[in-house]
């Protein structure tokens, strides 16, 4: 497959696209995070995702530690072509390294953010080191 597809993506100055990954089944938003453009390479030929930290400067495969991959039935891109939406199964039901099934588990109660889904598998357990 030619690479031409991956110039029509609006890249940031800093070679990123940001990415809304969505569980396919329960259309529940999993996380948000960033791909350059051999991350996304990646995520296409391999079918499971594939992202860019930002903090630790490297590739990284979600579930490369936890077991907790996610395999990409979709992707779009939006109208401005500048954020990408995967739209996934996820392995084990947890895409969170909190345990939890979303990284938007914090809910806006009261002025005071609260957990508002439950810790399914403690990080203990799930990043053994």
């Amino acid at each position: 497959m030619s690479d031409i597809w991956l110039n029509k993506i609006n890249w940031s100055d800093d070679g990123l696209v940001q990415v809304v990954t969505q569980e396919a089944g329960s259309n529940d938003v999993l996380m948000v995070a960033w791909m350059n453009r051999e991350a996304l390479k990646l995520t296409v030929q391999t079918n499971e995702a594939h992202y860019w930290s930002r903090s630790r400067k490297k590739l990284w495969h979600k579930g490369e530690e936890s077991g907790h991959v996610q395999k990409v039935q979709e992707i779009h891109l939006d109208c401005d072509n500048d954020v990408l939406l995967l739209r996934v199964e996820q392995v084990g039901g947890i895409a969170c390294h909190t345990g939890r099934h979303s990284c938007f588990f914090n809910k806006l109660e009261k002025g005071q953010w609260e957990a508002a889904t439950p810790i399914l598998k403690s990080p203990d357990e799930i990043y053994r080191k």
